[in-house]
């Protein structure tokens, strides 16, 4: 396994959710009844709303087109830039995410993020690109979440199969961390906030929107309940700067 550079850009949503550095938002729960149920995320750097997520009065009262059970995620100003949808049926627990209020007649998915097994919650996430609006070709269509999102210690991970010479051997695949879920640290109290208040980090060149799509995935597939004792394959080292 080799770990490669960051494509020059991955637009999965938009360009404008793809900064050319690093980005760090501040994600926070708003309501506690039930998880992923309101979110709003804050830029680390200029402390603006960047995205928010409001799941009460769905089924069109909210995002046009979008139905009962739908998550849509909002842009600052309230607008629709990404709906993710429970596909049924599905043993893996699949959903899927579509562009804007996802309403438009025939609309076709973005991605389809899936657990990797059918026996239970504890099980890893794949995530597949299938028809991403601006992608360009050479942008990987493969990710996987490592890690354990209700402990707020996860990764996604791109792996693009290379499948040509070059450095990289025919075959063998080259993966990039292209977006993290960490711990909230109080910069001035240094100390380790609860888990309603985590970091989304996001590598330079990568659709911001998209990786928040799959954090309300993610509070989705793999719940936000703490069972089982925390192992040392789930403490990974951050790749944001701390």
């Amino acid at each position: 396994m080799k770990w490669g550079e960051a494509p020059a850009a991955t637009v999965v949503v938009g360009e404008e959710h793809c900064e050319m550095e690093d980005r760090e938002l501040t994600v926070r729960k708003t309501t506690l009844f039930s998880p992923g149920d309101g979110l709003e995320a804050y830029d680390h750097r200029t402390g603006a709303l960047a995205f928010r997520l409001e799941t009460y009065g769905r089924g069109g009262a909210c995002g046009g087109g979008a139905a009962a059970g739908d998550l849509a995620l909002l842009g600052a100003a309230g607008d629709p830039v990404l709906t993710v949808r429970r596909r049924r049926p599905s043993l893996h627990h699949r959903w899927d995410g579509f562009l804007g209020d996802g309403g438009a007649a025939g609309a076709k998915p973005l991605f389809s993020a899936r657990r990797s097994s059918i026996l239970g919650a504890g099980a890893g996430v794949l995530v597949d690109l299938l028809a991403p609006a601006h992608a360009a070709p050479a942008s990987p269509k493969e990710f996987r979440v490592d890690g354990s999102f209700p402990r707020r210690c996860c990764r996604l991970v791109a792996v693009a199969s290379s499948g040509g010479a070059g450095e990289v051997e025919e075959g063998e695949d080259q993966e990039t961390v292209v977006a993290e879920v960490r711990r909230k640290v109080d910069e001035g109290a240094h100390v380790v906030l609860g888990r309603d208040v985590f970091v989304l980090w996001v590598r330079a060149g990568f659709d911001a929107a998209f990786a928040m799509g799959i954090v309300l995935v993610l509070g989705r597939i793999t719940g936000d309940e703490l069972d089982g004792v925390l192992g040392e394959e789930l403490l990974l080292e951050a790749t944001s700067p701390v």
